[in-house]
């Protein structure tokens, strides 16, 4: 008699429940149970014939991957490293899609995995730092697949560069990006995923794993991985576009990472205004501003700090002229308005610390337009302070308001334009 469990329709039908199952049910199971799925998934990983149910079981991977404490052995996340990664080899595309997608979410789990690890023990610890170092160069690898594989690869190395510790800071010597080659792929925004798109937990990092013994973690693998993000703007879609910026947002939140001894920072920064300025996609657009947004100080900025406010300011003076040409990006435009006021506000800021002479000139000349902008979101603000306000969104707002007002009242007294000082002087008072 013919066993239908042979099927590979059943077995795959099989493994895709377990990527069905949700935390809560998973860690209701008792130990038994649950490692039960883990090695079905993985042993179907790895050794079925069939690429359907490979995929499957990727994709169960993936799933099982974002739930917390999963990884309760560093054998366990070897086990399921080592599955997707074989997986990222094969031959069919749709089964390195659904393995990079789960590199990723690997990649994002990982960095809750590490604080458990790091406090348990040398031997877990360096186990883990071997399994990080093939999801590196796995994720290295794929940034060269096709889009949408690209897509992840690059989701998976912004979750890296996020806590990968930088122990040294050479300088970057090959030149990485030629600014006047560098074109933009404007496929339709459809293709890119929302915020929460299989995105992962969110959980956060310590800085007390050092994996130095990874290969990586000094600026030669930052290198590297900017190298690949690069790449990946100027020959991928539109996704993979979001998720470069996205991925830079990552890059700059690494609070070991010297970004002014960097020499590839220059390019990331000119890639993500390039991006804001000149992409069709508005979701692209909100992105790189988010990533614009994240560095602290004017330090971290580096050389780029006068270009930034300049194309920012140039972009707010110009909002509402460009053509929107897709109807879908109607919706986002609410959104970028929003978010390039607020990456405008946060750089305006931190004005007053550059000590760029032509930088200083160029916001005196464009203090009345300064003084206009700011007035109306300070009228804005206090029409809206009437509302009712979720937690303390209202004092956010108005805190970083103040904050570029005041950073431009004292850059302007710096350079004795004691006029135009006043009357910034008495904007904030007017928002108080």
């Amino acid at each position: 008699m013919h066993n239908p469990f042979s099927s590979c329709k059943v077995r795959a039908a099989s493994v895709t429940c377990f990527a069905g199952i949700t935390s809560s049910v998973f860690f209701s199971l008792v130990q038994e149970k649950r490692g039960f799925i883990l090695s079905a998934v993985i042993y179907a990983a790895k050794h079925d014939e069939v690429p359907s149910v490979r995929s499957a079981a990727c994709r169960a991977i993936g799933v099982i991957s974002c739930f917390p404490q999963v990884f309760n052995s560093a054998e366990i996340l070897d086990k399921l490293i080592h599955a997707v990664e074989i997986n990222t080899r094969d031959p069919s595309v749709s089964v390195r899609i659904t393995a990079s997608w789960a590199l990723a979410n690997l990649c994002d789990s990982v960095r809750h995995a590490i604080d458990t690890f790091a406090l348990e023990g040398s031997t877990d610890h360096n186990a883990v730092s071997e399994s990080l170092a093939l999801l590196t160069a796995c994720a290295l690898r794929l940034s060269n697949d096709g889009d949408k594989i690209k897509s992840n690869a690059v989701r998976a190395l912004g979750n890296l560069s996020r806590f990968v510790k930088c122990t040294t800071h050479p300088g970057f010597h090959d030149k990485i990006m030629d600014k006047t080659a560098l074109s933009l792929k404007t496929n339709s925004p459809d293709e890119l995923p929302s915020t929460s798109d299989c995105e992962g937990s969110n959980r956060c990092a310590s800085n007390i794993f050092c994996p130095a013994s990874l290969g990586v973690g000094d600026s030669r693998w930052f290198e590297r991985t900017v190298q690949a993000l690069i790449s990946c703007v100027t020959t991928g879609n539109v996704k993979v576009q979001w998720n470069v910026c996205h991925a830079l947002s990552n890059l700059f939140l690494n609070e070991t990472l010297r970004l002014q001894e960097m020499d590839w920072a220059s390019s990331v920064f000119s890639i993500l205004m390039l991006l804001l300025r000149d992409s069709s996609n508005f979701k692209i657009k909100i992105q790189a501003a988010v990533a614009l947004a994240v560095p602290s100080s004017v330090l971290d900025y580096g050389n780029s700090f006068s270009d930034i406010v300049r194309g920012l300011l140039h972009l707010m003076e110009n909002l509402g002229s460009d053509q929107i040409s897709v109807p879908s990006s109607f919706k986002y435009r609410v959104a970028l308005d929003n978010q390039l006021t607020s990456t405008l506000l946060h750089v305006l800021s931190l004005a007053s610390s550059t000590d760029n002479e032509p930088l200083k000139a160029f916001l005196v000349k464009k203090a009345s337009f300064l003084e206009d902008w700011l007035k109306g979101l300070c009228l804005s603000f206090l029409a809206s302070s009437t509302q009712p306000l979720v937690g303390n969104i209202g004092n956010q707002k108005k805190e970083i308001i103040c904050k570029a007002i005041c950073s431009l009242t004292e850059l302007y007294n710096g350079v004795k334009q004691f006029p135009i000082a006043q009357k910034f002087e008495e904007l904030e008072k007017s928002i108080q």
